[in-house]
């Protein structure tokens, strides 16, 4: 699956070269994603080619080549401008009409809440941009505001109690308090689920596990986009 970065560059790569047949400019993706440099372009391209979207050729200058799109391709990058790159989406715990349900009804006394796919709870990995199913969260759980929730993959948070294969709750909020567990987003690319800490202007997200390291970042590559509020755990 891939994260929105990585699927606004394949399908402005795919319309460029339906257009003209020929690949876009590094200097085009940067500008047509508004990234900064071109080196985060350098890690869209690596990762599109690891996940086996596109293929560069060898021995030839601005030789890609679209294997294939998404399963859910449907917009052109033209339609999709004004897009702001966020790992959530969709409706994020509003309630909708009755009608429009189409997952059972929550039990009384909890609240339908989407699961947005997954986060990482160690090397940041690609979220799941979609809502993928619901699930029914005890409504004292959640307070006030919007949630959703991520399934958790890795073992970075497990001595704040957050295991591979839980569910944790997400209040959709852009702003955290040190030592927070919050959903942050590096480099508008990559999704992970860490402790929220300042080190002066940096940010600092911190594992809760020692075998991981805490990565210090500049406030303007980090956005959060929500902070924890609950988890859900299955025992089989």
């Amino acid at each position: 699956m891939l994260t929105r970065k990585q699927q606004e560059l394949l399908l402005f790569i795919h319309e460029r070269m339906k257009e003209s047949g020929i690949p876009p400019s590094f200097d085009e993706m940067k500008d047509a994603l508004d990234l900064a440099s071109k080196s985060g372009i350098h890690r869209l391209i690596t990762a599109l080619e690891e996940r086996g979207f596109i293929r560069r050729l060898p021995n030839r200058a601005r030789a890609l080549e679209v294997i294939k799109l998404p399963e859910a391709y449907t917009p052109s990058l033209k339609a999709r401008r004004g897009f702001s790159p966020s790992v959530i989406e969709g409706s994020l715990g509003k309630a909708r009409p009755a009608e429009e349900k189409q997952a059972p009804a929550a039990a009384e006394g909890s609240v339908s809440v989407p699961v947005m796919g997954r986060i990482a709870a160690g090397v940041p990995i690609s979220a799941i941009q979609n809502n993928t199913h619901d699930i029914a969260v005890p409504m004292e759980m959640l307070g006030g505001g919007e949630h959703y929730a991520l399934e958790v993959k890795g073992d970075s948070m497990i001595e704040a109690g957050i295991l591979d294969g839980d569910t944790v709750i997400i209040r959709n909020i852009n702003t955290a308090s040190p030592g927070d567990i919050v959903v942050a987003l590096v480099d508008d690319e990559e999704a992970t689920l860490k402790r929220f800490r300042r080190k002066g202007a940096s940010i600092a997200l911190e594992a809760a596990n020692p075998a991981y390291e805490t990565r210090i970042f500049g406030p303007d590559r980090v956005k959060i986009q929500g902070k924890l509020v609950g988890l859900i755990r299955r025992y089989q």
